[in-house]
């Protein structure tokens, strides 16, 4: 697997400023990459004791045999990865409380194209910085893949996932997480991480949760924000093209209304 690099963080310390109640079932946090897997990830490690969080791997499939004790019902834990679907981690998920964190696809290609060009991530893609590439070009490359290198747009959502829908997984939108954390006063952000801890099976929010949510969310903690990335920022537009969107809606027809993004 290609290697991230990503400054740590010091949320172990801030959690234990905050009374913590026992998980008392299994959580995992899933995600398509670049959808805010830090995000809800350094949340959610604000209402679980530190010792019940599995800090031992990022879960993916390569790796998933090695730590199956992630999930041992006996001795719940919080764990997070990107997980695809398949029948070995369809398995492992059983009695398992699982979210899957996805994001509008038009912004995703952005997203993937500038952690890609980033010097956080180590792959064999450190040739795409030059200038023989055009903007457009790497786009294109995000939503289609690359032979050999890099997986289709198609391919990631596919099973990391449209798979895991109506399997008992809740989806959670990237966008709908990033607009509560900005609004934690109003009555809409109480309900809304009120339903997902509770899905995940976590207690009530407590008195303080507004405060534990926004130490979660500062994005100086997270190692993948954008402002984090190593390397010089590579230019890329703020919203997608109109032409890549329709190549979007061309690789993967039916996946944006699916997710709830028409």
């Amino acid at each position: 697997m290609p290697r991230i690099i990503a400054k740590a963080d010091n949320l172990n310390e801030i959690n234990q400023q905050f009374t913590q109640q026992p998980l008392k079932q299994p959580v995992f946090l899933n995600s398509v990459p670049k959808c805010g897997t830090h995000l809800i990830r350094n949340i959610f490690r604000m209402f679980v004791p530190v010792q019940q969080q599995y800090h031992e791997m990022f879960i993916q499939i390569p790796v998933l045999h090695q730590h199956l004790r992630a999930f041992d019902k006996k001795q719940p834990k919080l764990s997070w990865g990107h997980l695809l679907f398949s029948d070995e981690s369809a398995y492992a998920m059983h009695q398992v409380k699982q979210i899957v964190v996805v994001r509008d696809p038009y912004d995703w290609v952005l997203a993937r194209a500038r952690f890609f060009l980033s010097d956080s991530f180590e792959g064999d893609l450190g040739h795409l910085k030059g200038p023989e590439f055009s903007v457009e070009q790497i786009l294109n490359m995000m939503i289609f893949g690359i032979y050999q290198k890099a997986p289709t747009m198609a391919e990631i959502f596919t099973h990391n996932a449209v798979a895991w829908l109506g399997t008992g997984a809740r989806l959670v939108k990237f966008e709908d997480l990033v607009h509560h954390v900005k609004n934690l006063d109003q009555p809409a952000a109480k309900r809304f991480f009120s339903e997902i801890l509770t899905d995940a099976g976590i207690a009530e929010l407590p008195d303080d949760w507004q405060q534990r949510i926004a130490a979660g969310a500062d994005r100086k903690q997270s190692g993948t924000a954008r402002e984090n990335l190593y390397g010089k920022p590579v230019e890329l537009p703020k919203e997608l093209p109109d032409v890549q969107k329709q190549l979007v809606d061309y690789a993967v027809p039916g996946l944006r209304k699916l997710l709830g993004y028409v």
